[in-house]
């Protein structure tokens, strides 16, 4: 049983391994400190409820900060304890909220997963209302990053009344956004007079770079820039094709691992494609974006609609908000971000030259940095700050994987060689 008394959740897992596995962390993270959790219907009107699982850190304050992670997918309460505790050092009050159909707050009280009905944006926004009405708080910072930019600016729609200040930190804006993440990487890797395009339309024209390759060269470059990629494509030119193809492997690995309490797309990626129109429309011309979405299974769900005209209510927008955008972002790239900072009247750009998508994950200390700046009425300090704020160390895991694939890139290059193809000239 849990503190609101209903029976947890994974309780039917527990006669296997891997549910005993499961039902021990859940125990392990409902006793964190300041992790609880409020009934909510499973869908609007319905009498069957589940768990909603949140947590709040920090001196508790009148106006806390809200922080939705991204995704859909991304679990809130395991993955960012670091986070939280760095940030109520530095006297931020921080509330996440576990998103329904992920982590904590997947499972209705028999045990069984949030049906595909209930999983709607909507259904999200009105479930971080109700934690804020249950921890008795009127209005907060409301920080969302990537995905949870949209539900970030939702909020401001659905529940403005609520928003006392606003990050969107590598946001969207609305579901024609596919045309300008294919429109960046094109300018970037196609059309651009650079080395690095020059490299990739050889690839591409000898058949040697498609759709999968472009994710890991977005990928790579969001770690290190374009020295980076360029070493990995002079690879490939060179007919090198180990290092890649295993980058291939682990980046299909990930894309269809779920790790419980940390990363759980499974029942949630669908809102990505129904309501936001992740997959987009292909175009048929070289580097489509669009088409790095195939084997994806929620790829198959056809758009059906937005649930906010953002471009239509970000005008009436009348609180302090920040966008923040990371100058290697070819996932949600700087001109959403810009585009945005000409819809919202009271709007402050931040531009970090050489950060990668979404900086709460990527450069974890530059958005602690701008949470406490909005937080304390300072907003309007950031764009000043930028290039500071961009020097700041990257997360541990680019850290390490900006050296990883560095070390791989010059082992692959010395190694004798056999086993390559062709080079392409």
């Amino acid at each position: 049983m849990n503190e609101r008394g209903t029976v947890f959740p994974w309780h039917n897992r527990q006669m296997t391994p891997a549910g005993s596995i499961a039902n021990r962390r859940y125990r392990q993270l409902a006793a964190l400190p300041g992790v609880a959790s409020i009934r909510r219907p499973v869908t609007a009107g319905a009498d069957e409820r589940f768990d909603l699982h949140y947590v709040r850190t920090g001196p508790v304050s009148p106006t806390p900060s809200v922080i939705i992670p991204g995704g859909p997918g991304m679990a809130s309460i395991g993955p960012y304890q670091g986070f939280r505790r760095r940030a109520a050092e530095r006297g931020l009050d921080v509330i996440m909220v576990e998103h329904r159909g992920v982590g904590m707050s997947r499972r209705d009280d028999s045990g069984a997963d949030l049906p595909s009905e209930s999983l709607t944006i909507t259904a999200v926004l009105d479930d971080i209302a109700a934690v804020l009405d249950d921890t008795g708080v009127d209005t907060a910072v409301v920080y969302g990053a990537s995905y949870g930019s949209y539900l970030a600016a939702g909020m401001g729609v659905r529940h403005r009344d609520r928003v006392h200040a606003m990050v969107l930190d590598s946001p969207l804006l609305n579901h024609n956004d596919f045309q300008v993440v294919r429109h960046a990487c094109r300018e970037l890797l196609w059309h651009d007079d650079s080395a690095l395009a020059a490299k990739v339309r050889a690839l591409t024209e000898a058949g040697a770079f498609g759709p999968a390759d472009l994710t890991i060269a977005a990928g790579i470059y969001g770690i290190g820039g374009a020295d980076l990629l360029g070493h990995h494509l002079d690879l490939l030119l060179d007919g090198r094709r180990l290092l890649w193809s295993a980058m291939r492997l682990v980046t299909v690995s990930v894309a269809h691992r779920k790790v419980l309490f940390h990363n759980e797309s499974d029942l949630v990626a669908p809102i990505g494609f129904r309501e936001l129109n992740f997959a987009g429309i292909p175009d048929g011309l070289p580097l489509d974006t669009t088409l790095t979405w195939r084997g994806v299974p929620a790829a198959a769900i056809g758009f059906e609609a937005e649930p906010f005209d953002l471009v239509a209510e970000m005008p009436g927008f009348g609180w302090p908000t920040v966008m923040v955008s990371g100058g290697r972002d070819l996932v949600t790239p700087t001109t959403v971000a810009l585009r945005i900072a000409e819809l919202v009247p009271a709007s402050t750009m931040v531009s970090l030259p050489t950060a990668a998508h979404s900086i709460l994950d990527s450069q974890d200390e530059a958005a602690l940095r701008i949470l406490a700046a909005v937080a304390g009425g300072r907003a309007e300090s950031l764009p000043a700050q930028a290039d500071a704020l961009d020097r700041l160390p990257a997360g541990a895991s680019i850290r390490l994987a900006r050296s990883a694939l560095a070390a791989a890139a010059r082992l692959a290059a010395a190694l004798p060689r056999f086993g390559v193809t062709r080079a392409i000239s």
